[in-house]
């Protein structure tokens, strides 16, 4: 199908949106966010991690059936229009912009730790600039590029797990819960959890872009975030065993350490390829979908609408992605990575409150999910949001509130 002025072109099947949802999880969490997740729940990490699995089941449910419905790029941003109002929406799409933004800072971060620590902000822009240029150049050769990196990514993850199961450094009295469970602990890690499987969201984003949307997104979302589970758990049971909850807690580079510990130091370096790697494949998926939802919010004119362009040739909001890789490339020079990890959570967790909230409007004829999705969805996201630590709350409530204000004024002057 030819696109329309612009519009943008259909061109990515299920295998392909699978893949960019795959891209934007498997990585994030296990090399950025074991350690600190660890940390909060002590002994209750694996329990953190299905807390985080149940609210973004749910999130991944309402997306997809909203994402059917509204197969136009932005995600949450034009579902909240749709459903709840200008205004829910305007605040999911700037709260994702904002976060994701963010997001793509700490995976940045990321790549430079496992590159070359040194020079981390160095390699971190590098990465940045490079993969704005594979974005600038069309959504296929980012969705080739992403099937790579996926596949690399995977085949490290499965060497470490059964090199460390088969090493006999493993523990099973490690994954025992004798020490005791927090709540307000677990909800924490299950909200820095939760900023690893957010990344289905790429998919609804790309909603534009996607052939047969009706059909294609609710089979990628759940296939990609049910073999996004399965790698998470296989991980963390195995580092979980070799360090247990205060090593894990404690260690900088989990995967890394949990190989040392093991005496697998052949694996050092094939995990640190592998981190690298899987924070490309991060970073290549966020940028894709924060330029994709700047790109729908200046078409309906709440960014400069100049941002909604579309190349001719390449057929991508060329404008839109060139200002996020310039943005996200001056954080990543600066950022910290565990508290942009924080406010990132904070912000995609309002995003898919709204989502959720969008998805109990509609009607048993639009594919509705059971209430109960929504219901369970709307208050994870509330209960894992404000269980983040402090300054991630107070950062986060106040760019939202910004946003809101911005909003405000503008539609008072119009």
């Amino acid at each position: 199908m030819t696109a329309g002025p612009g519009e943008l072109q259909r061109r990515l099947g299920v295998g392909d949106a699978v893949v960019i949802g795959l891209g934007s999880m498997v990585g994030a969490g296990i090399f950025a966010a074991l350690g600190p997740a660890a940390q909060a729940a002590g002994p209750g990490l694996l329990v953190a991690l299905g807390v985080a699995a149940v609210v973004a089941y749910c999130n991944a449910t309402s997306s997809a059936r909203l994402a059917a419905l509204y197969p136009a790029s932005g995600g949450t941003y034009v579902y909240g229009r749709q459903r709840l109002g200008e205004f829910w929406g305007y605040l999911a799409g700037w709260g994702f912009v904002v976060g994701k933004t963010a997001s793509c800072a700490a995976m940045a971060l990321t790549v430079g730790l496992y590159v070359w620590p040194p020079h981390a902000h160095a390699v971190a822009v590098g990465a940045v600039v490079a993969l704005t240029v594979v974005n600038y150049l069309g959504v296929q050769k980012s969705a080739w590029l992403t099937r790579l990196i996926v596949a690399v990514v995977l085949g490290v993850l499965a060497a470490m797990v059964v090199g460390l199961l088969a090493s006999g450094a493993e523990h099973a009295e490690n994954l025992s819960l004798t020490g005791g469970l927090a709540a307000h602990g677990v909800l924490q890690a299950a909200g820095i959890l939760f900023f690893a499987f957010a990344g289905y969201a790429r998919i609804a984003t790309l909603g534009e872009e996607v052939r047969d949307p009706a059909r294609t997104i609710p089979r990628a979302i759940p296939t990609a975030l049910a073999i996004t589970l399965l790698v998470y758990a296989a991980v963390a049971v195995s580092v979980l065993s070799v360090l247990g909850a205060d090593g894990l807690a404690r260690a900088v580079a989990p995967l890394s350490d949990a190989a040392r510990a093991a005496g697998l130091d052949w694996l050092v370096p094939i995990v640190r390829v592998g981190a690298a790697v899987a924070a490309l494949g991060s970073l290549l998926a966020l940028i894709l979908g924060v330029s994709r939802t700047t790109f729908a919010m200046a078409r309906d004119r709440h960014l400069p609408h100049a941002l909604a362009a579309v190349h001719p040739r390449f057929g991508v909001p060329h404008r839109a992605q060139l200002l996020v890789g310039c943005v996200v490339a001056v954080l990543a020079a600066f950022a910290d990575l565990r508290s942009a990890i924080g406010f990132s959570s904070f912000a995609v967790l309002t995003y898919y409150a709204i989502a959720n909230a969008s998805a109990w409007t509609l009607g048993e004829g639009e594919g509705r999910p059971p209430r109960a999705v929504s219901v369970v969805g709307v208050l994870g996201c509330a209960a894992l949001a404000f269980s983040l630590p402090l300054g991630s709350v107070i950062a986060g409530g106040t760019v939202l509130a910004v946003g809101a204000v911005i909003y405000w004024v503008r539609a008072g002057r119009s």
